[in-house]
């Protein structure tokens, strides 16, 4: 039997590597788009957001760390209060990229990357520096894209993208990290050259040895009570 070849975004996966680096206790959160079909082509991804919204979760809007080539003072330098979300200016591949907060739609983090920030990050004016920037701005509908889909940079199966999983963003973040970060983002997709787009929205856990020694302490102190 013969069946068409449909695309289907099921959920995002979080990778999460504690790891050192300038006396800092860092942990890397990776986050990917997981598809069905082996020609789904991720397009763009938008509605980044706090679960609830960033009025009610301000403090997951901040905290993370960069370490990319935007820094005009110290290029390259592990900052909290420099850096940028652009995959081109993350730098080295080995003393800059693992240890830089970046989003994109696939493909790897270097100048040649197509992903582009959506207008939505400038706010209407109100942040002028778009995606240039350290922290997220308290913007619903925040999202980012690819200029340039005919490279299929988005589309599962072509290097570094898995079979099945396109890379949409990578966090660092401090291991002591307390923020609830529970964050929903929506994807567009298809299943290929011309096909129909499609969208899907999942939620998205940055966990961090932190957060989760604190639900644990939290769940213990609940039972004791009880």
């Amino acid at each position: 039997m013969c069946t068409a070849a449909s695309a289907v975004f099921t959920d995002f996966t979080t990778v999460c590597e504690p790891f050192s680096l300038n006396g800092q206790n860092l942990i890397r959160v990776q986050v990917y788009a997981n598809f069905t079909g082996v020609t789904d082509t991720l397009l763009n991804v938008f509605n980044f957001h706090a679960v609830g919204g960033w009025a009610s979760n301000p403090n997951s809007a901040g905290g993370f760390w960069h370490k990319d080539n935007s820094n005009t003072e110290a290029p390259g330098m592990l900052s909290q209060t420099s850096g940028s979300w652009a995959p081109q200016v993350t730098g080295s591949a080995l003393s800059n990229r693992p240890f830089d907060s970046f989003l994109l739609v696939g493909g790897n983090p270097t100048s040649t990357n197509a992903t582009t920030a959506d207008p939505s990050w400038y706010g209407s004016g109100s942040n002028p520096n778009s995606w240039n920037q350290a922290q997220l701005p308290l913007l619903n509908d925040l999202g980012w894209f690819n200029s340039s889909p005919p490279n299929l940079q988005g589309r599962v199966g072509i290097g570094p993208n898995t079979a099945t999983t396109v890379k949409v963003a990578q966090f660092i973040l401090s291991a002591n990290d307390l923020t609830n970060r529970m964050y929903s983002l929506t994807v567009g997709y298809n299943s290929g050259a011309g096909g129909s787009v499609m969208f899907g929205t999942a939620p998205v856990l940055c966990p961090t040895p932190g957060a989760i020694a604190l639900l644990g302490l939290v769940g213990l102190s609940k039972r004791r009570r009880r």
